[in-house]
């Protein structure tokens, strides 16, 4: 049984989704996501939840999504050894049709990363880089869930990038991670800017001076 279990913890990302896309079941839960992956790295499940919002979902996909990265992030940033969702999140279900069709088409791109990810500048890792990609995707988490158009695409892929790299303890893949938050960060400003201009320009039709 050791054996098996030293098996089953060294299995790749890729393989442990494509498990996941193949579950017989018409439904999973989110909870039995993490009881397939429990016993693996926070990473493995910030990924998972990060992933499918890189692409255009329905509306309210990203607040359901985002939530267990919400919970699960400070969970890293405090250093927790082990993941906890309460059970309102664990019981949301998703089509086990839908999991093939969000990570399906990520599959060929990861397995290819793999290939070439190896353990490397892990001083980026250990107790405090741990913990401040934790507070990253925690503050990246909050704007995941905020209902603003488009403005999943550039947090999602950083918390990917981010998580895929604490699993792989790849640095390079680290810097990308934090390359893509600089940019994030970049998205956020200007989009708040223009937020701010379509608002005072809105209030200078009615004859109204913005405020700010």
């Amino acid at each position: 049984m050791a054996s098996a279990s030293v098996r089953e913890e060294r299995k790749s990302l890729s393989r442990l989704l494509k498990e996941l896309c193949e579950d017989p079941e018409e439904h999973i839960t989110l909870g039995q996501i993490i009881q397939a992956l429990g016993r693996r790295s926070f990473g493995a499940l910030l990924f998972i939840f990060a992933l499918p919002n890189i692409l255009p979902l329905p509306p309210g996909s990203t607040t359901v999504l985002g939530l267990p990265i919400l919970v699960l992030a400070p969970q890293v940033a405090i250093g927790l050894r082990s993941p906890w969702l309460p059970s309102f999140i664990k019981k949301r279900q998703i089509k086990a049709s839908e999991m093939e069709h969000l990570f399906g088409r990520f599959l060929p791109t990861l397995e290819r990363i793999e290939k070439l990810s190896r353990p490397r500048l892990t001083f980026l890792y250990g107790p405090i880089g741990d913990r401040i990609i934790g507070v990253i995707c925690t503050l990246l988490a909050l704007v995941l869930i905020l209902p603003v158009p488009l403005g999943n695409l550039a947090p999602s892929f950083t918390i990917a990038v981010l998580s895929l790299g604490l699993f792989q303890r790849d640095g390079v893949i680290g810097l990308v991670g934090y390359l893509a938050l600089a940019g994030s960060i970049g998205l956020l400003v200007l989009g708040y800017a223009a937020f701010l201009f379509v608002i005072r320009q809105g209030l200078q039709l009615f004859g109204v001076e913005a405020p700010f």
